[in-house]
């Protein structure tokens, strides 16, 4: 079928098309793909009512099951969903893993998808079936001859009601564990086991009852905008399950004609009001040598995970450690570029790099393992990604941190640090709360 791509006259902002979608459709299959209006963060995608939805369950190693052969196995379209971080039982079934309670793998296809063109003012209505295109057109057009005034990004979802109180949330890891945990690490460092680790925490909060998620989701993104962020929500088979992203990080961007790109994160300081304080913040992570091994590390690494599917000699890092701001904190980014081999797709690509090597450790799999036998639960969707194929077979995929998992009435939030041979123990608990209040503070 042959796509069909036409420019919407009026902008109206992704959060205003979101909330009247939802009115229309309900909240269950709507995906959103947010961008902040930086340079990575230019286009937000939107759909809802998926003609199709998969979801695989659980980390029984078998065909049926497996997320990477479904991946292989999905027809020309737009397809948009998750995958979990346990998903990694399938690149190495050797290896222990935890079993989570929310799918592993969650893809739709919708059609048609609004895209939102961020620095031009300008929408897209993409698709491929006639009818569907219509109705989707006319919806807008609806929302765009309502009130303009309701239609002012900077005037909604100003509410100050509380949702989830700061007080309110179940910490599953105590500090006191927290710090054990990392000098376990330490010493699986020292004796020459692992390079580096990344350790995880979670506290667990009850929903308010008949709370929609994008209220949820509209808190986070006004609170904490995010280049790589969005809200995806299930449905059929994964109804009542969500997730809601504040991401900084692109794990793989796959081009259709085979370029890689990979933008790994390792490294971080808290923003400060003060712009002299924020300013010193920003000077000492990058005159860390201990948060620079980490990034190098990781870089490494993800330039072995090229290294299997990408042409030999193609593979360069065009950034090495480059500052990053964003709202409330500071990160070192790195970029590593690479040329698929002419018999390799995507998904190789993604199968070969899983789970991303910036949020286990080094070398990846052994760091796996001790992971889990540190860590009280799965991560779930958590250190997994946002996946999204595009009609022209472009991917791209975020690594989902600063992220909030949500299945039926419980919301999970995690963050994590990297352990390395110098890391102190206090302060990757200082840096466990630079990463994990904003999201908190955000809901509260």
């Amino acid at each position: 079928m042959q796509l069909i791509q036409k420019q919407f006259n009026k902008w109206l902002s992704p959060e205003v098309v979101a909330e009247e979608l939802i009115k229309e459709w309900g909240e269950e299959g709507l995906i959103w793909l947010d961008g902040d209006g930086s340079q990575y963060g230019r286009w937000v995608t939107i759909g809802i009512d998926p003609i199709e939805a998969i979801c695989c369950r659980g980390i029984d190693t078998t065909e049926d099951a497996n997320p990477f052969k479904v991946l292989r196995e999905l027809y020309p379209g737009h397809w948009t969903g998750w995958l979990s971080y346990e998903a990694g039982a399938w690149i190495e079934p050797k290896n222990p893993w935890k079993r989570n309670e929310m799918a592993t793998l969650w893809i739709a296809s919708h059609d048609p998808i609004i895209k939102f063109d961020l620095k031009k003012k300008i929408i897209w209505l993409e698709g491929q079936q006639k009818g569907r295109l219509k109705m989707m057109e006319d919806i807008l057009i609806k929302i765009a001859n309502k009130d303009q005034s309701k239609n002012n990004s900077n005037n909604i979802y100003k509410t100050k009601t509380n949702l989830i109180e700061i007080n309110s949330w179940k910490w599953l890891t105590s500090k006191a564990n927290f710090k054990e945990h990392v000098n376990q690490l330490k010493e699986f460092i020292s004796e020459g086991d692992i390079f580096q680790a990344n350790i995880t925490a979670c506290c667990e909060a009850q929903l308010p009852k008949n709370i929609q998620i994008i209220e949820l989701y509209k808190r986070l993104r006004n609170y904490s905008p995010s280049p790589f962020g969005g809200m995806i929500i299930g449905c059929k088979e994964t109804k009542g399950e969500a997730i809601i992203s504040a991401s900084p990080e692109r794990f793989l961007k796959i081009l259709s004609n085979g370029a890689v790109e990979t933008r790994p994160i390792k490294g971080t300081r808290p923003r400060l009001k003060n712009p002299e304080d924020d300013c010193d913040m920003a000077v000492d992570l990058l005159c860390s040598l201990k948060d620079r091994a980490e990034n190098i590390m990781i870089v490494d690494l993800l330039r072995n995970d090229l290294g299997r599917i990408c042409k030999p000699g193609s593979i360069h890092v065009p950034q090495l450690i480059n500052l990053e701001q964003y709202s409330h904190v500071h990160h070192l980014t790195s970029v590593v570029k690479g040329q698929l081999r002419k018999n390799k797709n995507w998904v190789d690509m993604l199968e070969a790099a899983w789970p991303g090597g910036s949020i286990t450790g080094a070398p990846k799999l052994r760091a796996c393992k001790r992971l889990h036998e540190i860590e009280p639960i799965a991560r779930g969707p958590y250190c997994g990604s946002f996946i999204n194929l595009t009609w022209n077979k472009n991917f791209d995929s975020n690594i989902l941190i600063r992220s909030l998992i949500i299945k039926d009435s419980i919301i999970k939030a995690h963050a994590g640090c990297g352990i390395v041979a110098d890391s102190e123990a206090d302060q990757e608990i200082k840096e466990l709360t630079w990463k994990l209040m904003p999201l908190l503070e955000a809901l509260q």
